[in-house]
Order: structure tokens, then C-alpha cells, then sequence
């Protein structure tokens, strides 16, 4: 399915870009994290991928013209695909993008009358560098680590550090030369979006008085620097990953040219870079390429051990990732906010059975229970649109597009993959397309397009062999359906018992949304799917 790419809203300030330069024509295959263009902002000049791989089926802007931050400025799909549904209307997901940044980046919103703190002066030739706005979710960004320290002569494509957001590890570049005149969160805690994270500037600058009056709330945000440029064990990066291109050397004497991102990898892992063959524009190298040549452990943590005979109490604290605080957030806001409430039903899985395994003598691609479930909900709201809506709290959104989240849990917590237009794809497609998903999403390569956009989600842990279970909706959706095993079990049919293979099903309904009725008359569509799958095929 094509998807649009946009102008990113890259600092507070910006309101909009201009292509500078063109790495891609139309009719190019391109790549999920290729360099499709050079877009020149008010503060820096960033790199623009496309996160998805097709063909660059269309270009919005010329080279040399600007574009309105969230205007379209390429679409990339499949071959020959026609895109004009998303010139005409665009995509939920760039809606809610679009009133995300209304809400985090207002233009002409007349300030409030307060009375006014004592106000410094910038001094010259001084960059401000602050923690930028990453995702739709974000609120602050944690400070993994700092790669640089106060008082070093630092370049404008310097890595500064690794801001850990809730999708994503994200480096930070200044996008200046100068001296790191100050560093404002310390290695490990977190800073607001907007907060001040680091001053370069002049060696010697006196930057006190300026920092008084940040602290005191008197300086204004006008300096903000947009300083997001790669994306390390990305979950899901929102914006511009891996955006910096640096070179290095090899043994020959040779330049090659690889991200920041890439050099650090290699080293942490002890490759020599030079025998990595680069994939990226002009044989860049790029995270990707480093992954594949050599993949990274994963390290056990820690374990206190256990005294013989002490009564002393032991425990270890894991400080949270951003992704474990935007879940905690982001659930319990659903819980306590939207009225949950549950329709089980039982299906009896033995045709499914018989036709999965007929099913897979013949696709191109092995098909999963959970695909078959797919699929079945897809038809299933197809012919029940209200369970595909979400609330925005002023209307009930009903979706057209149908597209199914599938729960996938990782280390750090949990995300979820979609698989978009369900309802019109084949079994064989729905299980490669949600088996790459998910294999990206625990090797930690998912892209933004590809965990955005869910109109209704499945949590299935049969697998883990559980009976039954109920899930907290996943926002923006208005249900989630929770899946436990197929298990042998005993029925009454008539004056015999047998023993047929049955599926507990639990929806859980936002009834702001959805009504009793509606839920349960879906899943009466679901069980019959599920119970004679010819029916989907018809």
C-alpha cells in the first residue's frame, strides 16, 4: 500500500522546508532507508528517508521549492500503484500528525498577558540545543548517555549524545562547530521537550546570565535547534533516522563514507569498518549494514545474589525506559477514560483447522491461526464499520481503512505493527506481511508508517497457553479483541459429547463508541468466519 511522505516538522519554528536537492527520481526503487532528499530548514539541513522500501511513485515538490510542514512530498508504493486517494484526502495517521503539531507548535496563537521574568540576551554566534518534539506520544527525552563533554571543540555533525524517547534511541547532533559550552540534563535523567539539553558556542562565552533567565523562565524558545539524526536499536524512530553522513578511513587510505550511527556500532562491536560493505546511496554506510554483518549480542542483566540465610530484604529497581512510561501512560489513560467493557465468546475452530492445513499445501507463505484471525476481523468490520471508529472526544470517527494491530511483545515492553488494507489481502499476503512485522519489531527495525495507524488491534496469546484473557484497548481504536488457545474440550451435540477443538474470544469496547449490540452482532460476523473460513474466500 503507498504511503505518503511528508514534510517533517523538525524544530518549533519551522513551518516549512524547502528541497534543496533531489537524491531519487520517480520510477526509482528505493528503500526504507535510503536518502530520498536534502531538506534545508530555518535551523539545519536534514536528510529525508522514506522508512518503507517500493518505488518513488511521486514527487510533490520541486528541487529548489519549499513545502508546508505535513504537505506531501513523495509518495512510495508498489509499481504502478495508483497513489491519488492520498493527494485527494490523505491518511488518518497524517491527521492526527498534523493536529499533534497545531497542539505542540501553534503559529500564530496570540501569547497570554503574564507578568514578564527578567530576560537575557543570547550571546553571539551561540547555538541552543533542545530536546526536540520526536513522536506524537513524547513528553520528555531521557539522556542515555553524552558523548561529549563540557569545554571539548565540538563539529557541527558531532554526535553530543543518545536521547532515549519512547519509540526510539535517538542521537543528537548541535548542528554547529564551536566549544559544548554547557551540557543541561545530566547522563541518565530525562529533559521536557523544549528544555535546553546543551549551549555551543564561542570558547569563553559567558552564558550565566542567559542561563539565569532560562531557569527563571524569562528567555523566549525563539533559538531552538532541531538536533535529532539517527536512530540506535531503534524500536521505531520517528524522525529523520541515521539523517548525518560522516566518512572514514580505511586501511588503504581510502575515504569511505558511513553514519555516525555506523562508525560507533562497528567500533562497540570491534569491526573494522572498511569491511563493511555500505548499502546506502553511493555505498554509505548505514546501521542496517553493520547489523548484518555481525548481529549484536544481547547481554543478560545483572542478578543480585542471594545471601544463605539472611532475612535482609533483596530486590533490584529497573529504572523505566521511555517506552515502558508511555505504555504505563498511555494504558491507563485508556483504562480510567475510556468505559471498558468485555463480550466473550467461544468458536469452534475444527473447519479452521482443516482448511489452514489445506491452505498451506498451496500458498506461497505458511498461514498462521493468528493470520486466519486477521483476516477474519477485517471482513468481519468491513460489515461492521462502528466497531472500526475511534473517539476524538468532539465527534466519532469511523475509519474506512481497515487496519488490523497486531500486539507484539518485545524486551522493552510492547508495540504493535499493523497490517494496513487487511481486508484486502490475501491469507498468503496478511502472513508475510504480519511475519515481517513482527520479525522487525523484536530485532528492533520497525518504521514509524509501519506501528502507526491502527484502527482495531488483536492481542493473541494462545501461544503462551492461555484459555482466556481480557486487554485494555489500544488507543486511538475503540476495540481490542483478546485471543486465547484452541484447546480439545468435551461438548454436548444433541445426545453424544465430542470433542471439538474451541477458541475463547474476548472483545473489549470502548462504550463511548461501541454499544453491546454492535460488539456482539461483530462478533456473531467473527465466529462465522472463523467457523467456515470458506466464506472468506468467497
Amino acid at each position: 500500500m503507498a504511503e505518503a511522505i511528508r514534510m517533517p516538522l523538525l524544530s518549533d519554528t519551522m513551518t516549512e522546508g524547502v528541497i534543496s536537492a533531489w537524491h531519487k527520481k520517480v520510477g526509482d526503487k528505493v528503500k526504507s532507508d535510503d536518502i530520498l532528499a536534502d531538506v534545508e530548514t530555518d535551523k539545519a539541513t536534514m536528510e529525508v528517508m522514506p522508512y518503507v522500501d517500493g518505488t518513488l511513485l511521486y514527487l510533490g515538490v520541486e528541487q529548489g521549492k519549499a513545502a508546508k510542514v505535513n504537505d506531501i512530498i513523495a509518495i512510495v508504493g508498489k509499481e504502478g500503484e495508483d497513489y491519488k486517494s492520498l493527494l485527494d484526502g490523505g491518511s488518518p495517521v497524517a491527521a492526527k500528525q498534523a493536529e499533534t503539531q497545531q497542539v505542540t507548535a501553534p503559529a500564530s496563537e496570540a501569547p497570554k498577558e503574564t507578568k514578564a521574568a527578567p530576560k537575557a540576551e543570547l550571546p553571539k554566534d551561540v547555538t541552543i540545543v533542545r530536546m526536540p518534539l520526536l513522536s506524537d506520544t513524547m513528553t520528555e527525552g531521557k539522556i542515555v548517555s553524552w558523548l561529549k563533554k563540557e569545554g571539548e571543540t565540538v563539529k557541527s555533525d558531532d554526535v553530543l549524545a543518545e536521547v532515549e524517547t519512547d519509540k526510539a534511541t535517538m542521537e543528537v547532533m548541535g548542528y554547529a562547530d564551536g566549544t559544548l559550552l554547557h551540557i543541561g540534563v545530566p547522563a541518565g535523567e530525562a529533559a521536557k521537550v523544549n528544555g535546553i539539553i546543551a549551549i555551543i558556542g564561542k570558547a569563553g562565552t559567558d552564558i550565566s546570565a542567559f542561563l539565569e533567565a532560562e531557569k527563571n523562565g524569562g528567555n523566549n524558545t525563539e533559538t531552538v535547534t532541531p538536533n535529532t539524526t539517527g536512530s540506535s536499536d531503534s524500536k521505531a524512530s520517528e524522525p529523520q533516522a541515521e539523517a548525518a553522513s560522516s566518512t572514514a578511513e580505511n586501511e588503504g587510505g581510502e575515504r569511505l563514507k558511513a553514519s555516525p550511527l555506523a562508525k560507533r556500532l562497528a567500533k562497540e562491536k570491534g569491526i573494522n569498518i572498511s569491511s563493511i560493505k555500505g548499502s546506502g546511496d553511493n555505498g554509505r554506510i548505514i546501521k542496517r549494514d553493520v547489523d548484518e554483518y555481525k548481529p549484536a549480542a544481547a547481554s543478560a542483566p545483572a542478578v543480585q545474589p542471594m545471601i544463605a540465610g539472611s532475612n535482609e530484604a533483596t530486590f533490584t529497581d529497573t529504572p523505566l525506559s521511555q517506552m515502558r512510561k508511555i505504555i504505563a501512560n498511555k494504558l491507563s489513560e485508556s483504562m480510567f477514560t475510556a468505559p471498558h467493557f468485555y463480550l466473550r465468546m467461544t468458536v469452534t475452530m475444527d473447519n479452521a483447522i482443516t482448511a489452514r492445513k489445506a491452505i498451506n499445501e498451496v500458498s506461497t507463505a505458511k498461514v498462521s491461526f493468528n493470520d486466519l484471525i486477521i483476516k477474519a476481523c477485517a471482513m468481519a468490520l468491513r460489515q461492521h464499520p462502528g466497531v472500526n471508529s475511534s473517539w476524538t472526544g468532539e465527534a466519532i470517527r469511523q475509519n474506512h481503512q481497515i487496519n488490523i494491530g497486531t500486539a507484539v511483545a518485545v524486551e522493552e515492553g510492547l508495540i504493535v505493527p499493523v497490517v494496513k488494507g487487511a481486508d484486502n489481502l490475501s491469507l498468503s499476503q496478511i502472513s508475510e506481511t504480519a511475519s515481517g512485522l513482527i520479525a522487525k519489531a523484536r530485532n528492533k527495525k520497525l518504521q514509524p508508517p509501519e506501528f502507526t495507524g491502527n484502527t482495531f488491534t488483536i492481542s493473541n496469546l494462545g501461544m503462551m497457553d492461555i484459555d482466556e484473557f481480557t486487554a485494555i484497548i489500544n488507543p486511538p481504536d475503540a476495540c481490542i479483541l483478546a485471543v486465547g488457545k484452541i484447546a480439545p474440550t468435551p461438548v454436548a451435540e444433541g445426545n453424544n459429547v465430542v470433542i471439538r477443538q474451541l477458541l475463547k474470544l474476548t472483545l473489549s469496547c470502548d462504550h463511548r463508541v461501541v454499544d453491546g449490540a454492535v460488539g456482539a452482532a461483530f462478533l456473531q460476523t467473527l465466529k462465522s468466519f472463523l467457523e467456515n473460513p470458506v466464506m472468506m474466500l468467497a
